[in-house]
């Protein structure tokens, strides 16, 4: 019953309604953020509580990252040493398996085209089953010239190699899901329609331009469906690190990167956590039967898991590919484009909480869909969208915040103990960091060491002496101002990611 009644609050307030929605988590994470320089002067006490309360939270955070992230490695390791097109062949129905790929370009470089199509050329499954859709937008000028160069060197080589070039349309966002809806349905009308390809074998998968392949990417992908019991609700999800051109990007773009693949990488075996993102796989019978990906959208990857997540009543999920997926961190021709480059690609992501309202509405009014299950993987993403641009100012300075406001409670017992705990707490935190470190150092290739002098790979300890400044710069300022802007009302324009 109250599926219905809130469906017809839905219906009858539909624009002021979502608009609630919107700006709920962003005001929690204004009120988070603001809250010890008020707090200090109305309810320091409780406050002090709240901020050694948050600071346990973020060294069990800490050490959760450490531990997921070494399993995740141990699994890639054993995966990696697996002869996953062997175990497939074994699979009944092998042979009617094929993989569509699809790679939205706009403003690429054809040479980093040419390096991401490469890594699936050089894959262990099949090439003639593997059909490759270069989307393109059709405003971009040189689409075409790339189109025909592409087409040349790879003409022959796969089942198929496909350009579309997406048209501008009303009521389109501009950007990666519109794109790739495009080539999407073009695919559908090619290998299905017309090459009448058996859809119930047929996997697609969304791949960023710079994505990377483990040789052995669609052969573990051939495995995991043929084995799975739900292959038409899942998407298959591999750990996406930034580990292209890791030591060439400026030194706060890199300890971003470090953590950001590290946590990636641990999201493979935190279960229901594991979330769809930048590029993934999934059945294309489940694509296909929620109408593809969104046109309306920038973030796409979280929206598409959630629309196929509530079209079914939660019955879709995602499995981990225990393999790497190396891709390019933001990097421009000079060092303060690159940092400017990936504070707008943290903007971007950043501003996936724009989608939550809409999955706060499907939460509230599609029955029959289990409420843990629902609860718990909505909660975790809501969660971390509102501490994204919280976390910094709890950790960093709201310590030291109440005793400069509050000079009064600073000299009670708690108030004086107070930076001090909390210091402490977070210098535990330290030991995650070595542990990471080690981490990191076991999950990123040979090959990326044996290219890069010693002096560097020495200076890259120290270099973490930065964490507070690129945390803030290039994590929770972005994160922040993309809080506002939904909060006022302003919409957000693509801006294409440069990697060169």
């Amino acid at each position: 019953m109250i599926h219905v009644f809130l469906s017809k609050i839905f219906q009858r307030y539909p624009r002021k309604s979502i608009r609630l929605l919107e700006v709920f988590p962003p005001f929690i994470s204004i009120f988070l953020i603001t809250m010890p320089f008020w707090g200090a002067v109305f309810f320091p006490a409780a406050l002090a509580y709240f901020i050694i309360f948050f600071d346990v939270y973020w060294l069990y955070k800490s050490i959760n990252l450490a531990i997921c992230s070494y399993i995740a490695v141990h699994k890639i390791k054993e995966a990696e040493n697996t002869d996953w097109l062997q175990k497939a062949k074994q699979e009944h129905n092998f042979s009617k398996v094929c993989h569509v790929v699809v790679i939205p370009a706009y403003q690429e470089k054809v040479e980093k085209m040419k390096e991401m199509i490469d890594s699936i050329l050089d894959q262990t499954f099949p090439q003639k089953r593997i059909f490759v859709f270069v989307a393109m937008e059709q405003r971009e000028e040189e689409a075409p010239e790339k189109a025909e160069i592409l087409k040349k060197k790879y003409q022959g080589k796969f089942g198929g190699t496909y350009f579309t070039f997406h048209p501008d349309r009303e009521n389109e966002v501009k950007g990666k899901s519109s794109n790739q809806a495009y080539a999407a349905v073009c695919a559908n009308e090619i290998l299905i329609e017309q090459k009448k390809l058996n859809i119930d074998y047929m996997t697609i998968s969304s791949v960023d331009a710079d994505s990377m392949f483990d040789k052995q990417y669609f052969s573990y992908l051939t495995y995991k469906f043929l084995t799975s019991r739900n292959r038409y609700l899942s998407f298959w999800q591999s750990a996406n690190v930034n580990y292209n051109n890791f030591w060439q990007v400026p030194t706060f773009t890199r300890i971003i990167a470090f953590f950001g693949s590290l946590w990636r990488t641990s999201l493979l075996v935190q279960g229901l956590r594991l979330i769809p993102n930048s590029t993934y796989s999934l059945s294309f019978r489940l694509l296909k039967e929620i109408g593809y990906w969104d046109t309306d959208v920038i973030p796409e990857d979280y929206r598409v898991f959630f629309k196929a997540f509530f079209k079914t009543q939660g019955k879709v999920g995602v499995e981990p590919i225990y393999l790497r997926t190396s891709m390019d961190a933001p990097l421009s021709p000079t060092y303060f484009k690159s940092l400017i480059n990936k504070y707008n690609q943290e903007r971007r992501w950043s501003w996936g909480i724009s989608d939550d309202a809409l999955y706060l509405k499907w939460y509230l009014t599609i029955k029959d869909v289990p409420i843990f299950r629902k609860t718990y993987i909505l909660g975790n993403v809501i969660l971390d969208h509102i501490l994204w641009p919280v976390n910094w100012y709890i950790i960093t300075i709201s310590a030291n915040v109440i005793a400069l406001l509050n000079p009064i409670f600073a000299r009670t017992t708690l108030g004086y103990n107070l930076p001090r705990l909390s210091g402490f707490i977070l210098t535990l935190c330290l030991f995650s960091l070595f542990a990471m470190i080690f981490v990191d150092f076991k999950l990123r290739p040979r090959s990326s060491f044996s290219k890069v002098p010693k002096t560097k790979q020495f200076l890259f300890l120290p270099e973490f002496i930065f964490m507070p400044v690129a945390g803030f710069f290039l994590s929770s300022l972005p994160a922040l101002i993309s809080h506002i802007q939904l909060i006022i009302g302003k919409k957000m324009d693509y801006k294409v990611t440069e990697k060169v």
